[in-house]
């Protein structure tokens, strides 16, 4: 790994590590994009297709889309930028607007961190072992894992253990969903006039297009030191990743509408693993815990690691996986800090699926703040150079913005009319 202070550009790649470099450089695509299936995705994905049936189908397709432009965004402001998305807006913008992108991505991830420890206590409580167990202990296995041990190892691993969700396109299969209606919601939009929607809606913005997913995906291509000549493999990686989120996203959609579609918003974690008993049967609970617990806790170290990234780059501080904690104390330190703060709230006795749905609603208002910044990055000259987006691409991406923004405007909107009796 490599120093990404500001002002160092990455070295590149010399030609005799290249065939290894391909393994070092395809992964923060795949990586990040799929911790985006995290508790609160799987939570939030469950819960739209058992609440709507196959109405949000149409959402599912667009969102997908947008992640695919987004986290191309990303990685290439992260291989030809040289550094995080952080430090270049440190460069880029004032100190002030730094400073509120700082804080947009503190209260966003802050939340999350939350949601993934509840989304580790939700999967072992299927296996009977309490949250004021699981939780605790696995809030000690991270920060080991990363500030003592080897995080690239502990990271296959997690997304090793939440391989277990590609059961979900044979659960879509299996379940025999109605293929006309699939077909028919996936390409004309069947929404419903009600504020339940709306919020859902958001939701699943949130969820799927996440801040945390762009500040790893730069940082991570940064720190892997990929330069201008691996963007190809880079850009693959990057639009790989999100094609694979986005079609378990609407596996998973498709296979809870056909199985519990129109029974209402789901309140536990054994609600949602009954999607998955056209596979497992009687297992079904087995298996969602497993994935659940990898997704959660991949999620669990990206998503504090992203704000350790984003963080460090705002104020020049050294920041890699793979120093020690004497040589990045304060990347280091804010990683382990995250951490057990979201284990201390997840132990708060509340409901954790409810919990895992709120913080994708919150998580889907500031996403388009970090958005903004991501599209101003990927079409400056001074950052991309010449890689700067084509005028279609440009137009598309600022689509994307857009929409996202216009949904987040909306949903504040209603709830600050809900406050006085107006919605």
């Amino acid at each position: 790994m490599m120093n990404t202070s500001p002002g160092v550009k990455p070295r590149r790649l010399g030609r005799w590590v290249r065939p290894t470099a391909v393994f070092a450089i395809l992964g923060p695509g795949l990586i990040a994009a799929n911790a985006g299936n995290d508790s609160g995705g799987i939570a939030t994905y469950s819960s739209a297709g058992a609440q709507f049936a196959y109405k949000p189908l149409f959402l599912a397709v667009v969102i997908t889309l947008m992640l695919i432009v987004v986290q191309e965004m990303a990685a290439r402001v992260g291989t030809f930028g040289g550094g995080g998305i952080m430090a270049l807006v440190r460069e880029q913008f004032s100190l002030r607007i730094g400073a509120f992108a700082v804080f947009c991505i503190l209260v966003a991830n802050l939340g999350l961190v939350v949601s993934e420890f509840a989304g580790i206590g939700a999967a072992l409580e299927l296996f009977g072992v309490s949250r004021y167990i699981s939780v605790p202990i696995s809030a000690v296995i991270l920060i080991g894992v990363v500030v003592f041990g080897s995080y690239r190892w502990a990271e296959r691993i997690f997304l090793t253990f939440a391989l277990a969700f590609l059961a979900y396109p044979f659960a879509m299969i299996l379940s025999h969903p109605d293929w006309s209606q699939v077909v028919s919601n996936a390409v004309i939009p069947h929404f419903v006039g009600s504020k339940a929607f709306l919020l859902m809606a958001i939701a699943l913005v949130g969820t799927t297009i996440t801040p945390y997913m762009q500040l790893y995906q730069a940082a991570a291509v940064a720190d892997s030191g990929a330069g201008p000549e691996d963007y190809p493999r880079v850009r693959t990686d990057a639009v790989g990743g999100a094609i694979i989120a986005g079609l378990i996203f609407i596996c998973i959609l498709i296979a809870t509408a056909a199985t519990i579609g129109g029974t209402g918003p789901l309140n536990s974690a054994a609600q949602a693993a009954k999607a998955l008993e056209p596979v497992a049967g009687a297992g079904a609970e087995v298996l969602f815990g497993i994935g659940l617990l990898g997704a959660s806790a991949l999620a669990a170290a990206v998503v504090p690691l992203s704000t350790a990234y984003g963080l460090a780059e705002a104020v020049g501080a050294e920041r890699s996986v793979s120093r020690r904690f004497s040589e990045a104390p304060l990347f280091l330190g804010l990683f382990a800090a995250q951490v057990v703060i979201g284990a201390l709230v997840a132990l708060i006795p509340v409901n954790l699926f409810a919990l895992l749905i709120g913080m994708q609603i919150l998580n889907g208002l500031i996403t388009p703040i970090i958005l903004g910044f991501l599209y101003v990055l990927s079409n400056r000259q001074s950052v991309v150079g010449d890689a700067v987006s084509s005028p279609m691409n440009k137009a598309i991406s600022l689509l994307c913005v857009l929409v996202v923004s216009l949904l987040a405007v909306v949903v504040v909107g209603v709830t600050i009319g809900g406050w006085f009796g107006v919605v």
